[in-house]
């Protein structure tokens, strides 16, 4: 299973609009996607279609209270599902202050869930889209200590630069240390606007800052900057207050065709790398 976390410290990038647009348009590529929810705000499971409450176990109850994946999961749509989020999550540091191995307890639930698939039982998944918070504590730890890939959405403003090193950082020491596994697949430029010079200057440093890395640590040495920009879109923020992805609410909008594009990128990036294994 491809396991991809959606992360940024800074709020309002456009994480949740990213992860539930992705894993849905990943399901409409014929994959079948688990979206977590591992933002205390509940925002994404809002955005799929499912009620924060309503179902009795939540990914609070997974990292703290021994449940299961299988438990927890809830069914959005077709093959979409969701381990929803509970406001409990705000507490999970607390809950787990003195756990052992507290930043390891969700790759311990995937593996188990995993290890349950291939007797057979339970929901075989393509593909697992984690929605961080927009912080670098515990929650988004347990996410990159849980998974492959780390997609990163961007604005392109001068100060949402600023927070990109510690988000590297933090990757670093999180493949060197917990997961060496981990990778930046990419970054995503989301809210862009291209009539405007400053999204233009800020997609070139981007660009640029990582083509000047590539000898630099391997968890981030060879991460691109996607071609598809978000571009900046009515619908894609209106699309969560119907509880619809933008595929179901504005199916003919900028906002599908771009996250249709960027799924699509998403998707050639496991090929690539696939066939770059093959030929080593």
């Amino acid at each position: 299973m491809r396991s991809i976390a959606v992360a940024n410290q800074k709020g309002g990038v456009g994480k949740t609009t990213t992860s539930v647009n992705l894993a849905v348009a990943l399901a409409r590529a014929g994959q079948d996607v688990c979206l977590v929810d591992l933002d205390p705000q509940a925002h994404a499971t809002l955005h799929a279609g499912v009620q924060p409450g309503l179902h009795p176990l939540s990914a609070y109850d997974v990292l703290v209270g021994g449940a299961t994946l299988a438990e927890a999961r809830v069914t959005a749509a077709e093959r979409i599902h969701v381990i929803p989020s509970h406001i409990d999550l705000s507490a999970v540091e607390m809950a787990l202050a003195n756990r052992p191995g507290r930043e390891g307890i969700l790759r311990q639930r995937i593996e188990a869930d995993d290890a349950c698939q291939g007797k057979g039982d339970g929901v075989r998944h393509d593909a697992m889209i984690i929605d961080c918070p927009p912080s670098l504590g515990l929650l988004s730890l347990n996410a990159m200590a849980s998974v492959d890939e780390v997609l990163l959405p961007l604005q392109p403003h001068f100060l949402a630069l600023h927070g990109l090193s510690k988000l590297l950082e933090t990757m670093e020491l999180v493949a060197d240390r917990v997961n060496p596994r981990l990778r930046l697949l990419g970054v995503v430029l989301c809210m862009y606007e291209s009539a405007t010079r400053l999204a233009n200057e800020v997609a070139r440093d981007v660009e640029g800052f990582f083509e000047s890395g590539r000898d630099r640590h391997p968890a981030w040495a060879n991460a691109r900057v996607f071609r598809t920009r978000i571009r900046r879109n009515i619908r894609l923020a209106e699309a969560p207050s119907f509880g619809q992805s933008i595929f179901d609410y504005a199916p003919d909008s900028h906002g599908a065709e771009d996250y249709a594009a960027l799924a699509g990128e998403v998707i050639q990036a496991a090929v690539d790398r696939r066939e770059v294994r093959r030929a080593a």
